[in-house]
């Protein structure tokens, strides 16, 4: 995949998502997302799903809109219940630090029995001042789109039809030179990991080759340490390193060729002079692993998707893995699902969403930087994680009212 190489090095920056009839979110809105953001909130509270929104999104640029489509068991399973109008995702990203805001906006529906793309468009606002100059715009495989590294109002837009109603122009265009700002947002978006990391897959057998990058299972796992030792043998060091202050006898981890041409990971530990297979490793062990390749990637994709990293892991681990986490989100854009307290003790404030449902069925959401009382209990020295635990949050608390707000909690911004 296209890495985006910017000047300064920074990555692109999500700061805003909204969402609408995405099965429980109904109408969902995250504003000031952080180069980290973790959400937190009971089982069932939308937290899978707002990670499915970005796996959707991602998949409709690499497989189509159709295949992501009916993969999610189509309108019937995909849009809220009762809901009128069609699927909408919008993010709010930069390109790097101080350039222009840009807008994606896509609505999808299903009239006929099979998806249409509603309405595309891309937009920007270049300076302090006017309305946002709309430079793609696309209804139902019909529209236009301004080329030019910098697109504005006084740019003509032309018409280029597309094949298709559930094609995707960002995906169609970004192909071409003369849209670079559309071949941007392509990159970014098919550069996420929305990751599915399993450590069951990360026991098979691979053919040998080095591979650049973890899939979203992380079933080639041996194929990127191989590559990381072949082109990267410090990066895999500080890995070994890593792995070993949270696992202190694993010495080392190696990938090996079999005489049929399959990948082999194996690991050292300490005391014994002959390596364990991975398929009799500890889920912990892989898991810690395979999350410290994703996290120390030298080329790390733009956005990186994590869900439930506490799974299979030691509790006094996840302090020293969200630290990590914080660390590569200078390099990437980081979206973690948990339900660890010990997890979000080593983060901030504006770094935590808890989401939970409300009367309805659908999906709410509140920063916890803006709840009453909990800055202040931060400032006098008390844990994130023991406050949601004691239930200073007043929402995401599965035996309280199924995670309702409490009475008089007051009105919050979704």
């Amino acid at each position: 995949m296209t890495q985006i190489v910017l000047p300064n090095g920074a990555p692109p920056r999500i700061e805003y998502l909204k969402v609408r009839n995405f099965r429980a979110l109904q109408e969902v809105e995250f504003r000031n997302l952080t180069p980290m953001t973790v959400l937190l909130g009971p089982n069932g509270s939308g937290k899978s799903t707002v990670f499915d929104v970005f796996a959707f999104l991602a998949e409709c640029f690499e497989i189509g809109l159709r295949r992501a489509w009916d993969r999610r068991g189509r309108a019937r399973e995909l849009k809220t219940r009762g809901a009128e109008g069609a699927v909408t995702i919008e993010i709010k990203y930069r390109e790097r630090p101080k350039t222009p805001l840009i807008t994606y906006h896509l609505a999808v529906d299903e009239p006929a029995g099979a998806p249409v793309v509603v309405r595309e468009s891309l937009s920007w606002k270049r300076q302090s001042y006017g309305a946002p100059f709309r430079f793609l715009e696309y209804q139902r495989g019909q529209g236009q789109a301004a080329s030019g590294e910098a697109p504005d109002a006084e740019d003509q837009r032309v018409d280029i039809p597309l094949k298709s109603s559930d094609l995707l122009a960002v995906n169609a265009l970004g192909q071409f030179q003369e849209h670079p700002r559309v071949a941007a947002l392509r990159d970014f978006i098919m550069g996420w990991h929305v990751s599915y990391l399993s450590a069951e897959s990360a026991r098979g057998l691979q053919e040998a080759g080095p591979h650049e990058r973890l899939t979203r299972t992380g079933d080639n796992l041996a194929n990127v340490i191989q590559y990381l030792a072949e082109q990267y043998p410090e990066r895999l060091e500080r890995i070994f390193h890593a792995l070993r202050a949270r696992v202190p006898r694993i010495e080392r981890v190696l990938a090996e060729t079999m005489q049929d041409g399959r990948l082999l990971l194996q690991i050292k530990d300490a005391p014994f002079s002959h390596p364990v297979l991975a398929r009799f490793a500890s889920d912990g062990t892989l898991k810690m692993l395979a999350y410290l390749v994703l996290l120390y990637d030298p080329e790390p994709p733009p956005f990186v998707g994590i869900e439930e990293p506490e799974n299979f892991l030691h509790p006094r681990l996840l302090h020293g893995l969200a630290e990590e986490c914080r660390e590569a989100s200078a390099r990437t854009q980081l979206l973690v699902t948990t339900h660890s307290p010990f997890f979000i003790d080593a983060l901030r404030l504006n770094e935590v969403r808890v989401l939970w449902r409300d009367e309805n069925g659908h999906t709410r959401t509140r920063c916890v930087k803006d709840m009453n009382g909990v800055p202040e209990f931060v400032e006098a020295g008390a844990q994130l994680g023991d406050l949601w635990m004691e239930g200073q949050f007043r929402v995401g608390d599965p035996l309280t009212d199924h995670g309702a707000p409490t009475v008089g909690f007051g009105g919050d911004r979704i």
